[in-house]
């Protein structure tokens, strides 16, 4: 296979150029999003630039305790980035997505690691930090897509909630539904891109390792159980993550909790 093809300076300055167009277009019909656009961009390029020497340096240290500092701080960015993207959420639940997040990254790396790609060794860095990385953005988005779907339905369903605890449900049983619909908005993306992905799309990761010089069909082994652990992450980050602040919703004589009393610690009461 042939090797890889760097890109120089120039090239990234190009690149950026190509979105200051978008973004001068964009004020020019007057959408109002030029300047988040640019800036976003610039923002993105300075992060992962220094995310690819940072990453560069963990790889050359080979040190466990380098690679999991900087998956310590990639989950802590990620449970910020739950917490500003989700609308509606109570606060004080920054500890649940945190725990939700470790439980279920450090069992899908544990399966993904020691079970398929067995590395050597086995926190090898040029596999794990790529991996958090991957799975945590996809998780990321689809905890804070669940989590205000879930309180959005919660409110929504307000009538219907009262009525089934007054009938006798359990909190668990009248929060049911919203918790189902909250996990299935969560996953669409990733069903979407199981479906699409070989037909439709190159995913980002066989397409950066064929481009990268590697073998395609290797390539697209990596992709589908990055694909696969993505579905699974998902799933059991959502229904853990439900399952830990559902409770924020109800009172500790089991009634309903309207948005404006639900306060941080809430998730607690039994």
């Amino acid at each position: 296979m042939n090797g890889a093809y760097d890109i120089d300076v120039w090239g990234l300055v190009l690149a950026l150029g190509m979105v200051a167009a978008a973004a001068i277009i964009s004020e020019l019909m007057h959408m109002g999003i030029g300047r988040t656009l640019m800036w976003s961009a610039c923002r993105a390029l300075v992060q992962l630039c220094a995310m690819g020497f940072i990453i560069s340096y963990v790889i050359r240290s080979n040190s466990v305790w380098m690679v999991f500092a900087l998956m310590t701080v990639m989950l802590i960015a990620a449970v910020q980035i739950v917490m500003s993207r989700a609308h509606g959420i109570p606060k004080g639940l920054a500890g649940p997505i945190f725990l939700s997040l470790v439980i279920t990254m450090l069992l899908m790396l544990a399966l993904v690691t020691e079970l398929i790609v067995r590395p050597h060794p086995w926190y090898a860095p040029q596999l794990v930090v790529p991996l958090t990385g991957m799975l945590l953005g996809n998780t990321v988005t689809a905890l804070a897509v669940g989590l205000s779907r879930f309180y959005e339905s919660m409110e929504e369903r307000r009538d219907e909630v009262d009525m089934m605890l007054a009938l006798g449900a359990s909190p668990w049983e009248a929060a049911r539904p919203s918790i189902v619909s909250s996990i299935r908005l969560g996953l669409l993306p990733t069903t979407a891109s199981l479906a699409s992905s070989g037909i439709v799309t190159i995913p980002g990761m066989m397409a950066g390792q064929v481009i990268a010089g590697g073998d395609p069909l290797n390539a697209a082994k990596y992709q589908f159980v990055v694909f696969g652990a993505i579905a699974a992450l998902t799933l059991l980050a959502d229904g853990l993550i439900m399952v830990m602040v559902y409770r924020t919703c109800f009172t500790s004589d089991d009634q309903y909790r309207p948005p404006e009393e639900r306060r941080p610690g809430s998730f607690l009461n039994r």
